[in-house]
Order: structure tokens, then sequence, then C-alpha cells
């Protein structure tokens, strides 16, 4: 074998086992360490006690949540067809415009934990467009997590049933 030959190997053995550790070391992040970043709502859907499916923000929600590495998250999730309000102003909606706002929108922020191995984000909620929450702490169980999409749901909602929340990471 001459050096020429020699050389080429040992630099796609050298590759190899570059790629093979890189990849190793992907593997190996943590769950709270892949969930940072910002997401877009693709999906929201409630299971309803002795009722059907139910999609507070409609079949194409807009919205993004945030995680960042402090533990510090927010979200905001809306209908696409929310009124507008005829008034221009937001102190003074009609009641109908109100009720179609309040039951369409939620924005929160907090912070948030993750416990790895039950795959539970737990949301603590300082703010929220729904005071009832205030002071909460959310559970989300994790039920998909990739590059690009993620997946959880509320097993204990307020309003009963449970909601599965589907998101995509933005670009």
């Amino acid at each position: 074998m001459n050096r020429r030959n020699i050389v080429g190997l040992s630099a796609i053995t050298a590759l190899g086992l570059t790629l093979l550790c890189g990849n190793a070391l992907a593997q190996t992040k943590s769950l709270k360490d892949q969930l940072v970043g910002t997401w877009t709502a693709v999906s929201w859907e409630q299971d309803v006690p002795n009722g059907p499916k139910f999609q507070r923000y409609g079949a194409n929600p807009k919205g993004v949540t945030v995680f960042d590495a402090n533990g510090r998250f927010f979200t905001i999730t809306a209908r696409p067809d929310l009124p507008k309000i005829a008034s221009g102003s937001p102190s003074t909606p009609t009641p109908e415009e109100a009720k179609a706002i309040v039951s369409g929108a939620i924005g929160l922020f907090g912070t948030y934990t993750v416990d790895e191995a039950a795959k539970v984000i737990t949301l603590r909620v300082e703010a929220s467009t729904f005071p009832n929450q205030v002071g909460s702490d959310q559970r989300r169980l994790i039920t998909s997590l990739t590059a690009d999409e993620l997946r959880f749901q509320n097993p204990t909602a307020i309003s009963g049933g449970q909601i599965y929340y589907g998101f995509k990471r933005a670009k």
C-alpha cells in the first residue's frame, strides 16, 4: 500500500469517527436542551368528556411558544379568524367581540422545568390572559420531540378532558 492510499484511508477513518461522535453527542442532548427555541403552533385539540373533539383555536391555529435556556417560557395562541374591534380601540369592544376574543386567544408566560425521566414540562404561570391560571403549575406530557416537531398533552385541562398540542420549530 502506498503512502497516498494510507493517508486517504486515515482521512476517511477520521471523518467517520468524527461523524459518529457528533451523532452520539446529539443523541445525548437533554430534553430541556432539545426544547429550547421557538415553536409555532400547528394544532390544538381537546377531548371533551362525553363530547366531540374541540378545536378552540380553529383547524389552523396561529401561535408561538418559546422556551429559553434559562427556564423561562411564553406562549400565545389565537384563532386566525378573530374579529376586528369595530371601534378600533382595544378598550371598547362590543360584548360579542370581547367574547370571541376571550374564547379564541390565550397568552401566558412564566418559568418552566423539565422532568427528564417522566418527559414532563411543568409551566409555572406568572401571568395569563386567563387569570385563573396565574400561580398554577401546568403539567405537559411530551409525547413526541424531534429537531423539527414537538407534541405534548395536558392530561388535566381545567375545562375537562385532555388537550393535545402540536408545534413545529420556527425557521
